[in-house]
């Protein structure tokens, strides 16, 4: 077990002016894997502060000059890879080997792209008499989720501190390990005093500070939507700007016009689209849309690929699905799974309960529901789990209006044998990126979401223009 003492304050490492501690459990295993402080509102402030004094000498570097330290961040990100990504595997449960290539190889890619953006972006132009001017925004508040540690940590913080911001950053308690393994690499970097602050704890305590403190100018918010509504509601009192990436409840919309062996592949596909991360990912298509009079077809493929994913020990050879990140977590999820049974939903793979041989550690079953009708709860709430909906529909029209009923809109899916009509389908769904035929995850693409599923893009030239302010120069 690993003891985690101090925060990272102004340049050094300090004790909490609290007392408590929280632990962090280890997902295969159910035990302590480490502990840390938990933070109080005063250290916010204090971090807060230091951030606000390091504001001025670190917006007034050149972007080549910030890049230069983004870019030592990222090498010792690669150096370090194979550790942390063991870390974030028992932090979270991915299995190691996409922990090494998506929870650590993203990160470094989001210290190298945000340098790169710095140093290529137009950060003035002329309209008329005058200058328009992009500047940094301040002081930013990072407050990030456990799904994806350090990739959303980085996601903030680089690109944040690469626009000239500086920032404290409140990673989540149920997998915190991988930020201070963080900050040490930050430490080492030499980064200037102040620019990066970690302070860990509590939502209801540190979140909350962070959002109403007045030496922050920005929240970046990724959780829940219930939790990104209070960092918003808690930070309207100040006037800060709020970006939040929250939930999502992903629609995979397969066309009708696929032969059989393309829709086999299309459904499988979508299965591991689904359970991704033991399906602990915001833009997880978890909503699979098949036209009615192939629903069986669709089954039985589903079922075949959901059959062969082998649950365990993430560090076992040939795991696909870990457990999820804690208790509380494969308790929700567990639930879900009643729920739909008592909604009448069709269980056509796994259930409620453990998966055999699997009582400790926080495992569960993937799961899939067919015939769902879009109006169950299993169908519109957010689940975060190896959970997936088969839901038929009647028409192209039909299923449009199938995905975008939904409070959310974050991501979605079409497959077509024609590109032109899957390109019109993903037009028509209301989110923030669709995958077409298939496309692959673009890091350096806008993340973000429509409606309930947030405010602002991430990642990329889009996710840097977050962290900067619009002036005019009247000249």
């Amino acid at each position: 077990m690993t003891t985690y003492s101090q925060m990272y304050i102004d340049g050094q490492w300090v004790a909490s002016t609290g007392t408590g501690s929280i632990s962090v459990f280890d997902s295969t295993n159910e035990q302590v894997m480490a502990t840390i402080p938990e933070g109080t509102a005063d250290d916010v402030k204090k971090a807060a502060a230091a951030a606000k004094a390091a504001f001025g000498s670190w917006s007034a570097l050149t972007p080549a000059q910030r890049a230069e330290y983004l870019n030592k961040i990222g090498d010792a990100l690669a150096v370090r890879m194979d550790e942390i990504g063991s870390v974030i595997s028992r932090e979270t449960g991915m299995n190691k080997p996409f922990s090494n290539m998506i929870q650590v190889g993203l990160p470094i890619n989001s210290f190298k792209q945000a340098a790169a953006v710095a140093q290529s972006f137009e950060y003035s132009r002329q309209i008329g008499s005058s200058s328009v001017v992009r500047e940094p925004v301040g002081v930013v508040g990072c407050i990030t989720p456990w799904n994806y540690p350090l990739h959303q940590i980085s996601a903030k913080v680089a690109f944040a501190m690469a626009a000239g911001c500086t920032v404290v950053l409140k990673p989540s308690e149920v997998a915190p390990v991988d930020a201070f393994m963080l900050a040490e690499i930050i430490h080492e970097a030499g980064l200037p005093k102040g620019v990066f602050n970690l302070v860990t704890g509590t939502g209801p305590v540190v979140g909350e500070a962070i959002a109403a403190s007045a030496d922050i100018d920005m929240v970046s918010f990724t959780g829940s939507t219930r939790a990104g509504k209070r960092v918003a509601q808690v930070g309207a009192e100040t006037i800060k700007k709020i970006a939040l990436e929250l939930g999502g409840k992903s629609a995979n919309i397969i066309c009708d016009d696929l032969d059989e062996a393309t829709f086999a592949k299309a459904v499988m596909g979508g299965v591991g689209k689904a359970f991704l991360n033991s399906g602990q990912t915001c833009s997880a298509l978890t909503r699979m849309l098949v036209p009615r009079t192939r629903l069986a077809e669709a089954e039985k493929s589903v079922v075949a690929a959901a059959g062969g994913m082998k649950v365990g020990d993430p560090f076992a050879e040939g795991s696909n699905l870990g457990p999820l990140a804690s208790a509380a977590q494969r308790d929700r999820v567990q639930s879900y799974i009643n729920k739909g049974i008592e909604e009448g939903a069709k269980l056509i793979f796994g259930g409620p309960g453990a998966p055999e041989g699997l009582t400790t550690g926080y495992y569960v079953k993937p799961t899939v529901f067919s015939d769902v009708k879009n109006s169950m709860a299993i169908a519109q709430e957010e689940i975060f789990g190896p959970v997936l909906v088969v839901i038929p529909y009647d028409t192209v029209d039909d299923a449009v209006n199938i995905a975008n009923d939904s409070v959310y809109g974050l991501a979605g899916a079409v497959f077509s044998a024609d590109k032109d009509k899957a390109i019109g389908i993903a037009r028509r769904m209301r989110t923030g990126q669709v995958e077409v035929n298939g496309g692959a995850f673009n890091p350096n693409a806008p993340f973000g979401g429509y409606k309930q599923s947030g405010i602002g893009r991430e990642l990329g030239e889009y996710g840097f223009e977050e962290f900067l302010q619009i002036k005019s120069l009247q000249l």
